[in-house]
């Protein structure tokens, strides 16, 4: 049976370099890859990875368990984990945990069991004995999107609350004032965080924040629908709906439209963090935008920087407001067609 060294010596290559094309890294260039390609298909090698990992102790997978797969954040962002693992000659196996700490954990416990080099985590809002044991034990561990208070885990994170006082600050501008806001729940971190920049921002602008106007959502359409119709139905409904996640803006969209409502001349609709199709509804939606694709970049290399014991130093990165006309349009915008704008 072929092995690595006959690749090489028939592609006259190091056999660095034919582990580098087969674990697609980038950093070989084409001609050199076809010839090793094409000594791979002469010899009918195949790699087995197992054995490889053994020799190495090392499988060049990394495991990413993601809150749900169902979110469109999470799915970009695991595409921008994939992609950038690729790129450094990685492959990651995807674990989605559906917001349950027992099925995140299970997802913890079986990639460790299959021994891979590291593991990004987007954890749900309890502190596990598992993910305890896994940061004692020194795992390369990366936090993804959220925190565990009390857990020394360098975390990958966006800051969302300069672009919502910039959404505030809007929408006052539009002279809109009676402003509610879906959160997530309170018990993961970017539920808190979220809520605590809205209050910050109403303060700031001089706004009120009836707690009427403040509901708590899961990060599903469901709620975002259920908690849009409680806010509805209130004797003085808000003049805009701030939705926490674009999944319960679907939701509160869902409803507004259900009751035969206008957006936005009877109620506007925003959302905390933004997806492709908000731009072609009518109107587009406002929506605040993660840099989901650099998250996914800076969490690889940080893990990576683990897994090589090297320095890692936390990342947070600045979400941003892109404007769009689901809340209404400023005087001097009016009739222009869409109105859009960046902030």
């Amino acid at each position: 049976m072929a092995g690595v060294k006959d690749v090489a010596r028939l592609a006259g290559v190091s056999v660095a370099t034919v582990s580098r094309v087969l674990n697609d890294s980038a950093a070989v260039t084409g001609e050199t890859r076809a010839r090793v390609l094409e000594a791979v298909a002469e010899l009918g090698y195949r790699p087995n990875a197992v054995a490889r990992s053994l020799r190495t102790d090392t499988t060049r997978t990394i495991g990413l368990v993601i809150g749900d797969i169902l979110n469109p954040f999470f799915t970009e962002l695991a595409r921008a984990v994939e992609d950038e693992a690729r790129r450094s000659g990685y492959s990651v196996v995807i674990g989605n945990a559906d917001e349950r700490p027992e099925r995140q954990d299970h997802y913890v416990r079986t990639l460790l069991e299959q021994r891979v080099d590291g593991l990004l985590l987007c954890p749900t809002a309890e502190i596990t004995p598992l993910v305890r044991d896994v940061v004692r034990d020194g795992a390369p561990l990366v936090f993804l999107d959220r925190t565990l208070p009390g857990l020394d885990v360098p975390t990958v994170r966006a800051d969302g609350a300069e672009a919502i006082g910039a959404l505030v600050a809007h929408l006052r501008g539009l002279g809109r004032r009676r402003v509610a806001f879906i959160s997530g729940p309170a018990l993961l971190s970017t539920g808190r965080e979220r809520t605590e920049a809205f209050r910050a921002a109403m303060r700031a602008n001089g706004l009120e924040v009836p707690e009427e106007y403040l509901v708590a959502g899961d990060f599903r359409a469901g709620s975002g629908r259920e908690t849009a119709a409680r806010l509805l139905d209130l004797p003085r409904p808000p003049e805009v709906i701030f939705a926490g996640d674009n999944l319960m803006a679907l939701g509160a969209l869902d409803e507004i439209r259900a009751r035969g409502l206008r957006i936005p001349a009877d109620v506007g609709l925003a959302s905390y963090d933004d997806v492709p199709w908000f731009a072609h509804l009518e109107p587009p939606v406002t929506a605040i935008e993660q840099p989901v694709q650099e998250l996914g970049r800076r969490a690889v290399r940080a893990l990576l920087d683990r897994v090589e014991r090297r320095p890692v130093e936390p990342a947070v990165l600045a979400a941003r407001l892109v404007v769009r006309r689901s809340c209404g349009e400023a005087p001097e915008n009016r009739g222009d067609g869409e109105g859009s704008g960046r902030a």
